[in-house]
């Protein structure tokens, strides 16, 4: 019932295929970046002295998710017990590195031809965010100021702003719309 793209061909098979390894594996690096993440905010908060060495290790150990992958989590963990993010340590900085040209296109290609691939794309935004010297933050503050008088920054002048923002919209009609 909703209109969308044909599908579109793939162009060389064999390379795509290798494409879309690609993008698995940078999706996984990703999640369990985003995962190990998770686990340092919940130690921080609740005062657990986390060992992510032996997280990973004992992922591997005892359950369905047996990969050397988790080998080089538990190595990237071990030469930097305090790793900011997974995807900082050389290992995955270089996976990613070789990696992405192919999980960008794969991504591409998905929504080009209009192919829902949620981890693959979520996976690159989480990426591609983290990698950011700026992003869109303070558009969210200023809407939280608009809603409740939270204040916000800017970036192009130091300090903190509040906008009177019904000010700034347009009169209301009569009947009762804006």
């Amino acid at each position: 019932m909703l209109a969308g793209p044909s599908a579109t061909p793939i162009g060389d098979r064999t390379a795509f295929v290798e494409n879309v390894r690609q993008a698995l594996y940078a999706s996984k690096i990703a999640s369990y970046a985003q995962g190990f993440v998770q686990l340092a905010a919940a130690a921080k908060e609740h005062d657990w002295p986390l060992d992510y060495r032996s997280i990973a290790m004992l992922w591997r150990g005892g359950c369905i998710i047996r990969a050397r992958f988790l080998e080089r989590i538990a190595e990237a963990f071990t030469a930097d017990p305090h790793l900011e993010n997974l995807m900082l340590a050389p290992y995955f900085q270089q996976a990613l590195a070789r990696a992405q040209p192919g999980w960008r296109q794969v991504v591409a290609t998905a929504a080009t031809a209009g192919v829902p691939a949620p981890a693959f794309m979520a996976a690159l935004a989480y990426y591609d965010g983290y990698r950011s010297e700026r992003l869109p933050a303070n558009l969210l503050q200023a809407q939280r100021d608009y809603f409740g008088a939270h204040t916000y920054q800017r970036t192009d002048k130091p300090g903190t702003f509040h906008t009177e923002w019904l000010e700034l919209r347009r009169p209301v009609q009569p009947g009762g719309r804006a």
